[in-house]
């Protein structure tokens, strides 16, 4: 394998530019250089080449792939209506992918994508950078031990800011749904409402999203899904409705004592050890968490919150090579799209949704 792994670099100024940090955590990796970088929009376009010293720009992402051919591609757009040609491209030319989530519109677009990986032996990764936190590992490793008991329940909220409800699902609820896999699973039916201004949500409330989402609908939303081995997760955004600090992020709930944690590489963790999840009635403390365990001090630092990149990227070069899926690969991509149309689907359906769903288009274009 090479010594150095050629990378481009996709942005687009103005839509969605570079996402958090795709761009620049290259830098971080003597491992690698960056060949060059494609951007529409002209400004920054030279802004790019000379933060990521690019020895060569493009306007069209197509000619950066053909001419200076890299082995990897960061795909950094936030906006979801470019993901699947970009990917597309990259994928077709046998090159791998690094991109930013979410992943893509609808589950026809997953599909084809998952496909296209498959067919090309091409490796696929997501930022959902809290995946390869050392806090995972550790949280992991407390629930094998036992020190919440048999997991009961998984329990998460969005941002919640002007964002909440169907917007916060996709943009922010994604982070919460790839958690929910990490710690519970895949999920095989999701049972959801969807209210814009206190009322069920119907066509007419349908809107074109920000930021290229597609059909979009709801100031509150509230989901339920079943996991694996019985454990029930729940997801829930209203707008408006942020606390300080911010609900945002996930509760593990064991039948012993409660994990909870937000997001990042680096995120806030701590553990209730109480089987009534009541200190009031209890007595006990919440205990942080860290790297290093219960109660132990935080020795890493990410002050540029690029950390999470770079080993998310330092993955993907190591499945390459091992030819291996990445730790967020398309799959679990492709499943957080699918847990997101489920909530949808579900409304549509006043029913729960068996996951994966039949229909890969997005449910709200056919809302009565």
């Amino acid at each position: 394998m090479p010594s150095s792994y050629r990378v481009g670099v996709i942005g687009h100024t103005g839509r969605g530019n570079y996402g958090h940090g795709l761009d620049t955590c290259w830098l971080a990796m003597p491992e690698v250089h960056v060949v060059g970088v494609a951007d529409a929009d002209e400004a920054g376009r030279a802004s790019a080449a000379d933060r990521l010293k690019a020895p060569r720009a493009f306007a069209d992402y197509r000619k950066l792939l053909d001419e200076t051919k890299p082995q990897i591609v960061s795909i950094g757009p936030r906006w979801l209506d470019q993901h699947h040609a970009m990917v597309l491209a990259a994928v077709e030319r046998g090159i791998h992918v690094y991109m930013e989530k979410p992943f893509c519109r609808n589950l026809a677009e997953a599909d084809a994508l998952v496909t296209a990986c498959e067919k090309h032996n091409v490796k696929l990764a997501i930022a959902h950078q809290t995946r390869y936190s050392p806090y995972i590992q550790v949280i992991h490793d407390l629930i094998y031990d036992g020190k919440i008991g048999q997991v009961l329940e998984l329990r998460g909220r969005g941002k919640e800011d002007g964002r909440g409800g169907g917007e916060d699902l996709w943009v922010l609820g994604s982070h919460i749904m790839n958690l929910m896999q990490t710690f519970g699973g895949e999920p095989s039916w999701c049972f959801a409402q969807v209210l814009e201004a206190g009322k069920p949500i119907r066509s007419e409330d349908v809107r074109p999203g920000k930021e290229g989402i597609g059909p979009l609908a709801g100031d509150t939303l509230s989901a339920m899904y079943g996991m694996d081995e019985g454990v029930t997760a729940y997801f829930a955004s209203q707008r408006g409705m942020a606390g300080s600090p911010r609900r945002f992020g996930l509760q593990i709930f064991g039948s012993q004592g409660i994990i909870e944690l937000t997001t990042g590489y680096l995120p806030q963790a701590a553990i209730l050890l109480d089987s009534s999840w009541s200190p009031q009635r209890s007595g006990s403390q919440w205990q942080k968490i860290s790297s290093a365990g219960i109660g132990k001090p935080e020795t890493l630092m990410d002050p540029d919150h690029n950390l999470g990149n770079v080993a998310a990227c330092r993955d993907l070069i190591e499945a390459i090579e091992e030819d291996r899926l990445p730790e967020c690969n398309v799959y679990e991509a492709r499943m957080t799209v699918e847990m997101i149309a489920g909530v949808f689907e579900s409304h549509r359906l006043q029913s729960p949704a068996e996951l994966p769903l039949e229909n890969r288009q997005n449910p709200l274009r056919s809302l009565s």
